[in-house]
């Protein structure tokens, strides 16, 4: 089994190309944060090339940006080639199977939407947990209309 499952931020913008064939194809790298610390105390992250096809790589060109946040399911693939001076290089990347789109959708003057990081908008600071009624799963079966 190969699957791979991530989230993490864009950390430029992606890039779309088309084969000869004229298939699309969207490159991007994925920032994605280590579950544990450092000896620092710090959370370290892993930068992971990203591979969409089609016309999802379409829709990742136009709706991602950099620092988008995105979750990705794929397969982790390698491949290799010659670089210019003859040497052998081995690559792997995610050859993404789907794209969410997980930051909140942005709209420019000209009505153009992108995603971009969620930290550009305002945190609802006026919520309290507390203050609004828990329901209990018969509560919630009452309130179905069928």
């Amino acid at each position: 089994m190969n699957k791979a499952i991530l989230v993490g931020n864009l950390t430029k913008d992606p890039e779309l190309k088309t084969t000869a064939g004229g298939i699309s194809v969207c490159n991007f790298t994925l920032a994605v944060q280590r579950r544990f610390a450092n000896a620092e105390g710090n959370r370290e992250a892993d930068f992971l090339p990203i591979i969409v096809w089609r016309a999802q790589a379409e829709n990742c060109a136009k709706y991602l940006k950099k620092g988008s946040k995105a979750g990705v399911i794929g397969s982790i693939a390698t491949r290799n080639y010659d670089d210019k001076d003859g040497n052998k290089r081995y690559v792997t990347e995610i050859v993404a199977d789907e794209v969410e789109f997980l930051s909140a959708r942005q709209y420019d003057d000209d009505g153009e939407g992108g995603y971009s990081r969620s930290d550009n908008y305002p945190r609802n600071e006026g919520f309290k947990a507390d203050k609004q009624p828990v329901k209990t799963l018969t509560e919630i079966e009452d309130d179905l209309p069928f």
